[in-house]
């Protein structure tokens, strides 16, 4: 069964253009765990926990959690049917360009790819903030390293981070997916031990009225904009950590039983990490006790910082355990979410959108990996983070935050494009195996206008000091997101209209072609 599968899969996707490069290793339940590990309840609701908290308070969680992982769902949705029906690496500008035009292939890939590279970047970036506190409660001499700069410090681990993940991802196919196997394993048993190590050995906790009802605005924003300004953009919570769903698309021609497989790993990740987030995130709340100590600035955690639960709640025994599974999860997380960048980059550059396509597109003999692009995205990813370097004098990490909008905004601008033509292709799209039937109209309109409005939001400044033109403005507190977008999409508009236009005609059929 397993060979006439195999086989199927290849005649789709020569049916598709291509021809077998990359090597079918991996299960349906790989694909699900690839999608499931970059998604990462051990890492984005850890390192984004204190927006929230700062911008909303207990109900931007507990409330605004489920309600926007039901948006999330939906656009999951959306986007399984599509995957279904075109099962191919860098699947998302794929579709664009099979339903909108090579031009709408061209803005999805890009907004992809950069989406991709800010996702793997942010995932590494706060990883290796986790690691430095991590050591330093084993170490506390680790502390006065770097002239006892934790920025220098974080950045530090964040090359060397980015170093293990690249290693990681230079080996076989195969390997991958037993390690995203283990990382699903590893989100799963670990987020239950950290749930009940909050439950049972907190100092103190909360009761429903606080988890439920309670408001908090550390944003610097006043009140009267709690509503409309400050509570959304705690929503970056849930919209970022659930987010990178669309590797189990990019993984497609590495899947076996690709055209009911990517479908399923798109939706069941996001409802199954939709769920366990949201325990999570009570748990969090349920031991949030001293709350004074959590808003303090001197606390040596952050404002809102969710360590600085765990440091008030937990034995110090526990509470380095707790960090540690959630390091672990969040290497897992990068190692994945790096996994899913390379792939999608190969893609792009294997239809010739990417500048240098023939080295980015290469796949290793050896490892049937595509090394030259998992080393091009970890240099990319370094490079936009670099102004996490610089300290916001409101003491936010805003570059941080925005890194984490870009990611956001990039990537579900490039989920809205072949949403946007699926709606308009209406009954002549052809489904695959797995379909939403008639469902798809309410379901694609829904999800695009969610991804509208989430765009604006991530947009806005995240604290006074970066409003332009007011009396505290700062160019360290500015968020720098809506900057890296418009540059991007400015870039693209700029480079179609000039030259790609007469050259990029969509995705190639390289099962045609002569070997290079």
């Amino acid at each position: 069964m397993a060979v006439a599968d195999e086989h199927s899969d290849e005649a789709r996707l020569a049916e598709l253009g291509y021809k077998q490069e990359l090597r079918r290793t991996w299960s349906g339940f790989s694909n699900f765990a690839i999608s499931f590990s970059i998604i990462s309840i051990l890492a984005g609701c850890f390192t984004t926990f204190a927006q929230a908290w700062n911008n909303g308070g207990p109900i931007a969680i507990s409330l605004g959690w489920p309600l926007i992982s039901v948006f999330i769902l939906i656009i999951g949705l959306c986007l399984a049917e599509m995957g279904s029906a075109y099962p191919t690496a860098g699947g998302i500008y794929w579709w664009a360009a099979r339903l909108g035009g090579p031009a709408a292939g061209f803005y999805t890939g890009w907004l992809n790819l950069v989406g991709l590279i800010a996702v793997t970047a942010s995932v590494v970036y706060a990883c290796a903030g986790f690691w430095n506190i991590t050591l330093t409660l084993f170490w506390p001499g680790w502390a006065d390293t770097f002239g006892g700069d934790a920025l220098n410090q974080q950045f530090f681990w964040f090359a060397i981070l980015m170093v293990l993940v690249c290693v990681l991802n230079i080996f076989s196919s195969h390997l991958l997916a037993l390690i995203n196997n283990v990382s699903a394993g590893w989100h799963v048993v670990g987020a239950a031990v950290i749930i009940l190590v909050l439950l049972f050995a907190s100092k103190g906790h909360q009761d429903a009225s606080f988890i439920f009802t309670e408001r908090i605005n550390n944003s610097g924003f006043g009140d009267q904009s709690f509503w409309f300004y400050v509570l959304p953009l705690g929503f970056l919570l849930t919209q970022y950590t659930i987010t990178g769903f669309d590797a189990s698309a990019h993984m497609s021609e590495e899947t076996q039983a690709a055209s009911r497989s990517v479908a399923r790993g798109i939706w069941t990740s996001i409802f199954y990490s939709a769920i366990g987030g949201w325990l999570l995130l009570l748990a969090f709340l349920w031991a949030a006790k001293d709350v004074g100590f959590i808003n303090s600035p001197d606390n040596g955690y952050g404002v809102g910082s969710v360590i600085a639960i765990f440091s008030s709640a937990l034995s110090p025994a526990l509470f380095k355990l707790v960090m540690v599974i959630a390091t672990i999860g969040q290497v897992f997380c990068g190692i994945a979410a790096m996994t899913s960048l390379s792939r999608m980059g190969y893609a792009f550059s294997r239809d010739g959108a990417v500048p240098g396509r023939r080295l980015w597109s290469k796949v290793s003999p050896t490892t049937g990996v595509p090394v030259n692009a998992v080393l091009g995205g970890a240099a990319a990813g370094v490079l936009i983070t670099l102004p996490a370097l610089y300290k916001s004098p409101a003491g936010i990490p805003v570059a941080f935050y925005a890194v984490v909008s870009v990611a956001v905004i990039g990537l579900y601008l490039a989920f809205l494009i072949p949403i946007y033509y699926r709606l308009r292709a209406g009954s002549t799209f052809q489904p695959g195996p797995w379909s939403l039937g008639n469902n798809y109209r309410w379901m694609n309109v829904v999800a695009a206008i969610e991804i509208v409005v989430i765009s604006i939001y991530f947009c806005l400044p995240i604290v006074p000091g970066g409003v332009p033109f007011s009396d505290g403005f700062s160019w360290f507190d500015v968020n720098y997101a809506p900057i890296v977008t418009g540059a991007v999409l400015l870039a693209i508009t700029i480079w179609w209209f000039t030259s790609a236009r007469t050259w990029f005609t969509g995705p190639r059929r390289t099962i045609d072609e002569a070997p290079l």
